[in-house]
């Protein structure tokens, strides 16, 4: 009984050791900032549709944000989710309950441009505010899993 739970033990103890030296690199979230956001609106061809909840329509105005992102981390980054806060001229918020804006594919290190497309109720009164806004991605491409 004695030597099987010191067999136990060691081939647990192996195992953890082999697991320790031979795991993969973590993706963590690379922080990455948004500089100059500004917004502008979309060509006519990307301009129309309606914003839908609920089964009904809605009329809705198109917009580009533009803006710059800035990655410190010297790796490229992969599929950065981009935050922030859109008010209208009242300082009403126009995606209530909804941070996320849209995701850029690929971020170079150093700073590059960006543009994300976001509509918009067309009851809002302009000019847009926007505010709050970051981004966050991988160094490494992920997969999604279907």
């Amino acid at each position: 009984m004695k030597f099987r739970a010191i067999a136990f033990f060691l081939v647990s103890g192996l195992l953890w050791l082999s697991t320790a030296w031979f795991t993969p690199p973590a993706l963590a979230l690379t922080p990455i900032k948004i500089l100059d956001i500004d917004y502008k609106n979309c060509p006519s061809e990307l301009a129309e549709g309606n914003v839908t909840s609920g089964g009904s329509s809605l009329p809705a105005d198109c917009y580009i944000l533009i803006g710059k992102a800035q990655n410190l981390s010297g790796k490229m980054v992969y599929d950065a989710d981009v935050f922030g806060r859109v008010y209208d001229a009242n300082n009403e918020p126009i995606l209530q309950n909804r941070s996320r804006l849209g995701s850029i594919p690929e971020v170079p290190p150093g700073i590059s441009e960006f543009e994300l497309r976001i509509t918009v109720p067309s009851d809002q009164p302009t000019p847009l505010k926007l505010k709050q806004f970051k981004a966050s991605g991988f160094t490494n491409k992920v997969d999604p899993i279907f």
